[in-house]
């Protein structure tokens, strides 16, 4: 009798766990992304004055997928190649100004783009993009971009970010991703002729209901060619000899004006 109620009482935690499983939000509704750029692969050359990469992507859903009533929306986030970066606290004394405190950012993104299809604020909440490190603010304020000291640091990240943003290598476009039909859609990432060479991570995030429900990512990478890449490759790799030859062409040419320019 006790081994028959027993398996009723098994029986009845599998069905139950079964229709937990069934009604799922997270396995009923599955969603996929795939995105690409336009181009992987950017060429400076010596008349290079900016450009720009086009993403685009589109919502898969599996044949058991509901369709959402509320629609998706998209976060873009990308990131350049990273750089070491030092902020510092200038103070004026007298007629000088003299450097006071300073924070180092030591993995700092060189470029950092943010774009979605609508405000952030109106996607989710504060405390998820914070945890997730969704937005501009989210990253700069992250415990990991800078060695963190009871906010004594906010006010040098808030100097980094006005920095960059005044270069054009720091922003955010609340409505930069258009979506051509509510499963495609489409991005154009600004680069300015100050966006460093080097590799480029582009990370999309499918946002519905306030919650994440994928990402994927992809990259594309700004490379020098021409004179420029070859003087590049020569001051890398042959460092003492290149600064060999640029001051001795300095002397060359110093000593030419002098002769030109010389009074009796």
């Amino acid at each position: 009798m006790r081994a028959a109620v027993a398996h009723m009482r098994a029986m009845g935690l599998l069905l139950l766990l079964g229709g937990l499983l069934v009604g799922s939000p997270g396995l009923a509704r599955a969603e996929t992304l795939v995105t690409s750029v336009s181009n992987h692969r950017v060429l400076i050359t010596s008349n290079y004055t900016g450009t720009s990469i086009a993403v685009f992507g589109a919502i898969e859903r599996d044949a058991q997928t509901v369709a959402r009533g509320t629609g998706y929306d998209i976060v873009i986030t990308v990131r350049g190649p990273p750089q070491f970066l030092v902020v510092r606290e200038k103070e004026r004394l007298g007629p000088v100004w003299i450097n006071r405190e300073q924070q180092k950012f030591p993995l700092a993104p060189a470029y950092l783009g943010v774009l979605s299809s609508r405000p952030l604020d109106e996607m989710t909440s504060p405390q998820l993009r914070q945890r997730q490190k969704v937005g501009l603010r989210a990253i700069i304020n992250a415990a990991d971009f800078t060695n963190e000291r009871e906010g004594a640091d906010d006010a040098f990240r808030e100097a980094l970010y006005r920095l960059k943003a005044r270069e054009g290598l720091y922003l955010e476009e609340e409505r930069g991703v258009t979506f051509l039909t509510p499963g495609l859609f489409r991005a154009s990432i600004a680069l300015p002729a100050t966006a460093p060479p080097g590799g480029y991570a582009v990370e999309v995030a499918l946002f519905a209901d306030t919650v994440i429900l994928a990402r994927t990512s992809t990259s594309f990478e700004l490379v020098k060619t021409g004179f420029e890449e070859q003087m590049g490759a020569v001051a890398r790799d042959w460092s003492a000899l290149y600064g060999l030859a640029t001051a001795l062409i300095a002397l060359f040419f110093g000593a030419v004006a002098n002769t030109i320019f010389r009074r009796d």
